[in-house]
């Protein structure tokens, strides 16, 4: 994470917010964020802190795109030593990946049906989900364009490519986190590469 700091060498007050938010999001990816206490973990004023993040959606916006940054690395999408295919289903699985497997899997799941199912969808509930939401969405229309301008895309809608992918991604999650058989990794690639083949340019056998 590259961060500002001042001549004594301190964080600037936006990375302070941003390090403060992002570990309070790892902690416990269901927690609000509430600006008060993002401040307070910060060190910094709710002023300070609204200066940089005028509202909310901004302020986890910001988290969420730090976090996908570095879990989810863009270099593998350039390797144009290997098949757009399987690049795009690499990049598919790092981002399945954040869901884990096995009780790992479980709690994301619980987590997302407490956070986001069981309560009433308020406005910023809504907010919060859609703001994770934009971050996947925004990471595979990236992985989509750059292979579209190596020509291994069809010319199309690449916002409605990426939901279809993302959906696959999302019912691949719920899976890993149900009961399922010692093959599950083997239909997961499968349904990956089936995925991936529907937004593909087909290659030519001929």
């Amino acid at each position: 994470m590259a961060t500002a700091r001042d001549e004594s060498g301190e964080l600037g007050s936006r990375d302070k917010v941003l390090v403060a938010a992002t570990t309070m999001f790892a902690e416990n990816p269901g927690r609000r964020l509430s600006v008060r206490a993002v401040a307070a973990r910060a060190g910094v004023s709710t002023g300070s802190l609204r200066h940089h993040f005028p509202t909310q959606r901004a302020l986890l916006d910001a988290v969420l795109t730090l976090i996908y940054d570095r879990v989810i690395p863009t270099d593998r999408i350039h390797d144009t030593s290997v098949p757009a295919r399987d690049r795009l289903v690499d990049c598919l699985r790092q981002v399945l990946s954040m869901a884990g497997v096995g009780e790992q899997a479980r709690q994301s799941m619980r987590t997302a049906y407490e956070r986001f199912i069981l309560p009433e969808p308020t406005e910023d509930l809504r907010a919060a989900y859609l703001s994770m939401e934009h971050e996947v969405l925004r990471r595979i229309e990236y992985w989509l364009t750059t292979l579209a301008q190596e020509g291994a895309l069809h010319e199309g809608d690449n916002a409605r490519r990426a939901r279809f992918l993302m959906t696959v991604v999302d019912g691949l999650g719920l899976e890993r986190a149900l009961p399922a058989d010692d093959a599950i990794l083997r239909h997961e690639t499968d349904t990956l590469y089936l995925a991936v083949d529907s937004v593909l340019r087909p290659i030519d056998r001929s």
